[in-house]
């Protein structure tokens, strides 16, 4: 196994090889029992660090608006001069990915389109002026416009996006989910892309919101989960109370989501059946993809509109059952009449098992696994979260240590779904007791402004050692801001790489012990409402100054364990070839 270790700063870069053997699991005794204990250890651990590591923190990180000096100069729009249906009140989200592969996060952001069976004709001057942007990071705080030159500009009605090496050339591919046919970018390593929509299978003709990457079934290739909304009726649909401004999800019938399984001839072919992830009526809003029940198979879990929401169990050989009734998923304390919108994993008490969050239009619902994955239990009002959140509609949500105290905090992008009213976005801190605490007063002046939020996602786009934001907001710019601050508690970025030393190792988890605190990350970028987070895996480690052992679970079952490592570091962790 080759190591990379990589410090950054901004406008500085410093790099130190080091050729070394890590033990595999299977074929190292000590690394065995240290692992051992470590899976006992999650049993028992407590919720909050030792009392003198809060003696002395450090002052809230403040978030900075730094959109315009970045030069992120895109702007959603929905096609029409008016909002006036569902198509155009979906939104968009945004994807940190990169593209160039030169270990700094560059942005994509999907926009929308005027179309003729959804736009009012009266707005057709809008026609052809929209198109999705590519922006490719400067590494100094700033963006550059790169998509015509990379050939990512589609015009059509896009709402998500997802990135991943599908073909495992080491190139970064990206994935467009739109009204109508999505478009598959296969990246040619060099700053340019190929539109393989059409020869790959993944043209999904229905109207697609989400697509997260991973491999169901075992067999080393990515393949990939559609998430897909609603039969939209061109507007023919007209009975509908005038005061909320258009129909809602129930005056549409379904569609079935997608999964795609991977021929590794750079074609798709659908299993959604064959799989057991076939349901013709869902409302999908979108996806998250995690192992729930720490058995090292991958489940889905999907978040339905005005209905129940899907849990798939990833059964082994390629088979899922759908468990979302039995093991509490389905439903939160909130009903059937909840709206789910973007669902995000996280291991929110550190007892070593994925917790999920779901934004809605109610008070949100905070899920905690409490039996490996068998009983899932709604503590929202318990952890403080739904007096905050009940006032609003939220649809990004975002589950990320933005102080690097080792607890995963709580963005929620909000806003009213039928009209452009605006609603204030919501920052929650964990404070390691189970409790969430409302910060957002302190932490910068873009919480004291209210927009029309939809999607959100977090990446360390200056690689400074903490997570930043970027929201996008309904017909309005999008939001990139800075965390300025987190990074003074230490922190560990993990940056998973396949054999090839290239490919992101998605589907991976990194656990990182230090003392008594186990923190477990799933590599599955794409996530939350219609977007995709950054890639390397971060972990806040408060005060702790080395990591006692970073743990990986490598996508084919193999072990991985490197001990007694340093901070504040991003360090990167090639598998070793068979």
């Amino acid at each position: 196994m080759r190591i990379e270790v990589k410090r950054m700063r901004p406008r500085q870069r410093r790099r130190i090889r080091v050729n070394s053997e890590i033990g595999i699991l299977t074929n190292s005794a000590t690394g065995a029992a240290l692992f051992s204990a470590a899976i006992l250890s999650w049993v028992v651990i407590g919720l909050a660090l030792s009392a003198a590591c809060h003696a002395a923190e450090p002052a809230l990180p403040v978030f900075t608006d730094v959109t315009e000096q970045a030069g992120l100069n895109a702007k959603h729009g929905f096609g029409d001069d008016q909002l006036s249906n569902i198509v155009e009140g979906t939104g968009a989200g945004a994807a940190f990915f990169d593209y160039d592969g030169d270990g700094w996060m560059d942005v994509y952001l999907p926009n929308g389109a005027w179309l003729p069976d959804v736009s009012d004709n009266r707005s057709r001057q809008n026609r052809g002026r929209l198109k999705n942007r590519l922006f490719r990071n400067n590494r100094d705080g700033t963006f550059t416009d790169m998509t015509d030159q990379a050939g990512v500009g589609d015009t059509g009605f896009s709402f998500g996006c997802s990135a991943a090496d599908f073909d495992g050339d080491g190139h970064i591919d990206l994935y467009v989910l739109n009204y109508g046919p999505n478009v598959l970018y296969r990246n040619n390593g060099d700053g340019t892309f190929t539109d393989v929509s059409k020869a790959s299978g993944l043209d999904n003709p229905r109207w697609s919101l989400a697509a997260p990457w991973f491999d169901f079934d075992g067999d080393g290739r990515l393949d990939v989960y559609v998430v897909n909304y609603l039969a939209y009726d061109a507007g023919k649909f007209r009975s509908f109370y005038a005061a909320s401004g258009y129909p809602g999800p129930l005056s549409y019938s379904g569609q079935p989501d997608a999964l795609y399984r991977n021929n590794g001839d750079g074609t798709f072919t659908e299993v959604t059946k064959e799989a057991g992830v076939f349901n013709p009526d869902g409302r999908g809003m979108s996806a998250a993809v995690g192992d729930l029940n720490n058995d090292g198979l991958l489940d889905i879990y999907v978040t339905n509109d005005a209905m129940e929401n899907y849990f798939y169990r990833n059964a082994g050989g390629g088979k899922f059952v759908e468990e979302a009734l039995i093991t509490g998923l389905a439903f939160g304390e909130g009903g059937q009449g909840v709206s789910s919108m973007g669902p995000v994993m996280g291991d929110v008490d550190r007892n070593g098992l994925l917790d999920i969050f779901i934004p809605d239009m109610n008070y949100g619902c905070l899920m905690m696994n409490l039996n490996r994955g068998q009983f899932f239990q709604d503590r929202t009002a318990q952890a403080r979260i739904a007096v905050v959140c009940g006032q609003y509609t939220g649809w990004g949500g975002l589950l990320t240590d933005y102080d690097n105290d080792g607890f995963l905090d709580l963005f929620i992008a909000n806003g009213n779904a039928h009209f452009e009213y605006t609603q204030a976005d919501v920052l929650l801190r964990n404070d390691g007791t189970g409790h969430f605490v409302d910060v957002a007063g302190q932490s910068g002046e873009y919480f004291r402004q209210k927009y029309v939020g939809r999607g959100a996602t977090c990446g360390d786009f200056d690689n400074d050692g903490d997570l930043d934001l970027l929201i996008v907001n309904l017909n309005d710019r999008p939001r990139l801001l800075r965390n300025d601050g987190g990074n003074a508690r230490s922190w560990l970025k993990v940056v998973a790489k396949l054999p090839n030393g290239r490919s992101d190792a998605i589907g991976a988890r990194i656990t990182v012990q230090t003392g008594n605190l186990v923190q477990v990350h799933d590599l599955i970028p794409a996530t939350g409402y219609l977007s995709q987070v950054d890639p390397r895996p971060h972990f806040g480690l408060g005060g702790a100054q080395r990591v006692d052992s970073v743990y990986i679970r490598w996508p084919d079952g193999s072990m991985a364990i490197l001990e007694d490592v340093a901070a504040n570091q991003i360090l990167t962790v090639v598998q070793r070839a068979k």
